[in-house]
């Protein structure tokens, strides 16, 4: 069942996905090579209490951490250790903050140091194909209408479209309904309704869009060790259009980027 939220609820839930926002643009000041993903993790876990909320992930069916930290052929889910982080990697930094009843839940994926350009085009063909899939998410579009949009942009440039995770419905609790994948056929699913939130997020594969687990039950692998990209929105529909809940503004602030790639999806003005 989709549960739809009322107005109250979005601006609430609009004040969890900041937190996240903000949290990522903190990792984006501090996430550099030598530094380890361990010590990312404690800084986002106080940076998230010290605003009030509290790490969605921490706890979450027993995961360990408050960020999923994912570099290189890692898709998601990977957790922090000691490894420090080396000039070339890329790493999805995927992190949840619940505060007021509500979750926030995004990612960004982070170049570090001196990375190879046809990673590079990994990371800006997914999360082009982000924005792609949020046109999709509107009144009298279904489900598969954001997937097949995701699908076919970053499959024309040759990459795998991760089959077995998928985004979701965002709210009371992290995983809602619908789940949101990122690929299928038009005009079929669920149908959107005024009030849903969801986490669109393209996991996309440079090589083959086959995976495999790793042992601790948590970390995800492409199957062939090519590299992986994640971006990772909310989104709510208001008066039958997306509206983001979160933003990369934070993050990029921090790495001194201009962008107004998420000015179409603001009825609500952004104050930084």
């Amino acid at each position: 069942m989709i549960i739809q939220k009322t107005r109250e609820e979005i601006e609430l839930m609009r004040e969890s996905a900041l937190i996240v926002s903000k949290t990522l643009g903190m990792i984006a000041s501090e996430i550099k090579e030598g530094v380890t993903t361990l010590y990312l993790d404690k800084l986002a876990e106080e940076f998230i209490r010290d605003h009030g909320a509290v790490p969605s992930f921490l706890g979450l069916y027993d995961f360990p951490n408050s960020l999923c930290m994912s570099p290189n052929a890692q898709v998601v889910h990977g957790i922090p250790n000691n490894t420090p982080l080396k000039s070339g990697d890329v790493i999805s930094v995927d992190c949840g903050a619940f505060k007021n009843g509500y979750h926030g839940d995004h990612a960004y994926s982070f170049e570090i140091g001196e990375v190879a350009p046809e990673v590079k085009k990994l990371l800006r063909v997914t999360k082009e194909s982000l924005y792609v899939g949020i046109r999709e998410f509107k009144a009298g579009n279904r489900v598969e209408d954001v997937g097949n949009a995701i699908q076919k942009y970053t499959e024309a440039h040759g990459y795998g479209v991760v089959r077995e995770l998928v985004g979701h419905g965002v709210g009371q609790k992290m995983h809602e309904e619908p789940e949101m994948p990122n690929y299928g056929k038009r005009g079929r699913g669920k149908l959107f309704v005024e009030g849903m939130v969801v986490a669109i997020e393209p996991m996309i594969n440079m090589g083959t869009r086959n995976i495999k687990q790793l042992k601790d039950g948590w970390t995800i692998l492409t199957a062939d060790g090519k590299p992986s990209a994640h971006f990772e929105h909310d989104v709510a529909l208001i008066d039958g259009k997306p509206e983001l809940l979160s933003t990369f503004q934070y993050i990029y602030k921090a790495l001194g980027i201009e962008s107004n790639e998420e000015d179409e999806f603001r009825q609500v003005p952004l104050i930084l």
